[in-house]
């Protein structure tokens, strides 16, 4: 990890591993990436673990870079976010196995209409927790792979608190702005995520639909969407603070919501061909967000050969344009981040 010069014209030469940064001390939060090959960053990787230093662990847009809710890689997994309802990220296909295919296309299957986010939920009792229109589409599906009706997540006396883990699949829906709080049994603190404005579409595969509504659809070619996309900001018991900034354009709430009110000191960034360009991406990082840590994620592309930005890649042409010390989403390859929001191991 190293803070790059405003003009730097190729980063290739300037990683450097983390292992020379002497760790701050204190708890760390740890960030392990889930993708189709390991110690790379592949086209279709999407998915990570965050695990807070109390133990709550929280799945980000599982997609279609894991096995379904048998993956070995996941472990126990309280709390599955999603930032928006296309396939990509809800999971309409899964990986056949750990590095099948090539990075750029990685060998898949169908997971409809269950969707890999839902198997994960339902294998591992875990509360969903996004938008409340997605929520409700993935607990169905949930349902229908347990057998049984899918609930509301127990709240305790705050109305928005929950202590993990649950006894079963459960919904925790919220708004733009909507803030919940996770925490295990007696922490004293605990792990608050807020849905935050994202500028995208949401709008849900017609595989992944009833057969009476795909009907529906198909006369005008219209899709379905599950309500606004968004990003997450999650606060943390050991002060970091991590904007996941989902698929999106530049928009003004990056400033006035998320920056100003907010104040993230590390961020995922998602790459995305239909709404960003390199400059927009480095806008959003230098100008708008300032973190101490950018992560580079959703890629379009095999984005690494060798755990380092490919030459030519897209990855390599906006790491060029970045500030902040920046890290690539490597899948098995466990980052950690301080309170400040600085990477201090995994970041090579």
């Amino acid at each position: 990890m190293i803070a790059r010069p405003r003009f730097a014209v190729v980063p290739l030469m300037l990683f450097a591993a983390c292992a020379t940064t002497p760790p701050a001390g204190g708890p760390t939060v740890k960030m392990t990436p889930l993708g189709t090959h390991e110690g790379e960053l592949c086209n279709r990787d999407r998915a990570m673990i965050l695990e807070d230093p109390s133990g709550v662990r929280i799945l980000y847009d599982a997609g279609t870079s894991v096995l379904g809710g048998s993956d070995p890689r996941l472990g126990t997994v309280h709390i599955v976010l999603l930032s928006h309802a296309h396939g990509d990220h809800m999971g309409d296909q899964r990986l056949t196995a750990l590095g099948a295919g090539t990075c750029q296309s990685p060998t898949l299957a169908s997971a409809a209409p269950n969707t890999t986010t839902a198997e994960i939920a339902a294998s591992k009792n875990a509360g969903l927790v996004m938008i409340l229109q997605m929520a409700n589409f993935l607990g169905k599906r949930a349902e229908a792979i347990k057998g049984r009706p899918v609930g509301a997540c127990r709240v305790g006396a705050a109305g928005d608190d929950h202590t993990v883990p649950f006894a079963e699949t459960c919904l925790a829906g919220n708004n733009l702005g909507g803030t919940r709080t996770f925490k295990v049994a007696g922490a004293a603190k605990g792990v608050e995520i807020t849905i935050v404005p994202a500028a995208h579409d949401s709008s849900v595969n017609h595989v992944l639909l009833s057969e009476a509504e795909r009907r529906n659809l198909e006369p005008d070619n219209l899709a379905l969407p599950l309500g606004p996309p968004s990003g997450y900001v999650i606060r943390f018991t050991n002060g970091l603070v991590l904007y996941l900034t989902g698929d999106t354009a530049v928009h003004a709430d990056m400033k006035t919501v998320i920056a100003d009110f907010h104040k993230p000191n590390a961020m995922v960034l998602n790459l995305g061909l239909t709404a960003m360009t390199s400059p927009s991406g480095a806008y959003m990082v230098n100008d708008l967000i300032h973190p101490a840590t950018v992560i580079i994620s959703h890629p379009n592309e095999a984005a690494s050969v060798g755990g380092k930005p490919r030459p030519g890649s897209r990855t390599a042409e906006i790491a060029g344009l970045l500030r902040s010390p920046l890290v690539l989403a490597l899948s098995g390859r466990t980052i950690e981040l301080d309170g400040q929001g600085r990477c201090v191991a995994g970041c090579s």
